[in-house]
């Protein structure tokens, strides 16, 4: 089967890949021209450029891939099959007619779940402990078309999206073999998705990584792991001798209630009995307001949620190098009782 690519990001790479391994014809990369891709820099060591150039692949970088003056060009190649992956740009009907069989899509979810640009990050975002790759025949709507496979997937606890799309990316490059060979054989049967089940996974902003400490714990831990490589997660130490301190959060742990009391009654001046405190004020001690560091000491930083507590592994002060928390205490007078929040205290 002949073929054309349209990919630039790194999910796209094991895909190409395998197209390029298999018995079918790759006749050329359509990519988007040379820049950054969803904050993942695009390396020239792993990019999908070198790998088309290390095949010896025509690579062709069109603004607008729906432009009337590219049409031909894409026309020109007699392809029966366009395989898109983590391209970036939305195909017109006119250049999904180019191929004999139009396109095929691999997608970063279970549709109709996560139809949209960032479907890995807003699935471990929401706490999802499953996620998986779909094939789809495109269609102008966006991630719309019916599904010719699935492949299922559980979610690993600490795994952050960079992680999980380096994973989902090996999945589904299989999944895309296999769905082609289907198409050649005429065993391919799409199954239309229920618009009623669909739900969106929009482009990631800068703004949506800032921490929203009303939050329970567990999910200010999996909002971490949502926003890496990008827009990673931030918030501001409002310091009691300064202006508010920008801080971009690393990895962090829930910490347990039990703890997370003790914590509280040294906050309240009880740190020499702390775990006589814990023991018996487990479920009476009220909850700090959310953000209020509860513990700053040695290594160690605890921080109150809107229920429960987390503790971060590392912090990166605006402007600095990331930084251990036995770093960046020994550096910041963080003090129990200080609160994180909003660069606006509200």
């Amino acid at each position: 089967m002949q073929l054309i690519m349209l990919g630039t990001g790194p999910f796209a790479v094991p895909t190409f890949r395998e197209l390029l391994d298999a018995r079918h014809a790759v006749a050329a990369l359509i990519t988007s021209p040379l820049r950054a891709h969803r904050g993942r820099p695009l390396a020239p060591a792993s990019s999908i450029r070198a790998l088309a150039e290390q095949r010896g692949v025509p690579i062709f970088d069109p603004e607008d891939v729906n432009a009337p003056e590219f049409r031909p060009r894409l026309a020109g190649f007699g392809a029966d099959l366009l395989m898109v992956c983590d391209y970036g740009q939305i195909l017109s009907p006119a250049t999904l007619s180019a191929a004999r069989h139009g396109g095929v899509n691999l997608h970063a979810s279970l549709l109709p779940k996560y139809r949209g640009a960032a479907p890995i990050n807003w699935a471990i975002y929401n706490g999802d402990t499953e996620t998986g790759v779909t094939v789809i025949h495109m269609t102008p709507r966006i991630d719309a078309g019916p599904c010719i496979a699935q492949s299922r997937v559980d979610i690993a606890p600490d795994e952050t999206a960079a992680e999980l799309e380096d994973r989902l990316a090996e999945i589904g490059a299989r999944l895309v073999c296999e769905s082609i060979d289907r198409i050649i054989s005429g065993d391919a049967r799409p199954l239309p998705q229920d618009p009623a089940l669909a739900t969106k996974a929009p482009r990631l902003k800068k703004t949506d990584g800032a921490l929203d400490w009303t939050r329970p714990a567990a999910a200010i831990r999996n909002h971490v792991r949502a926003m890496e490589p990008w827009p990673k997660t931030y918030t501001y130490w409002h310091r009691p001798d300064g202006p508010p301190l920008r801080v971009i959060f690393g990895p962090l742990s829930v910490v347990e209630n039990r703890l997370a009391a003790a914590g509280t009654a040294a906050c309240n001046g009880d740190r020499a009995d702390v775990p006589s405190a814990a023991k018996h004020n487990e479920t009476t001690l009220p909850q700090l307001p959310p953000g209020t560091v509860i513990e700053a000491i040695g290594d160690r930083l605890v921080i109150a949620a809107g229920v429960g507590a987390v503790a971060p592994a590392a912090i990166q002060p605006a402007g600095k190098r990331p930084m251990t928390i036995a770093e960046f205490l020994r550096g910041h007078k963080v003090r129990p009782g200080d609160r994180f929040g909003a660069e606006i205290a509200s």
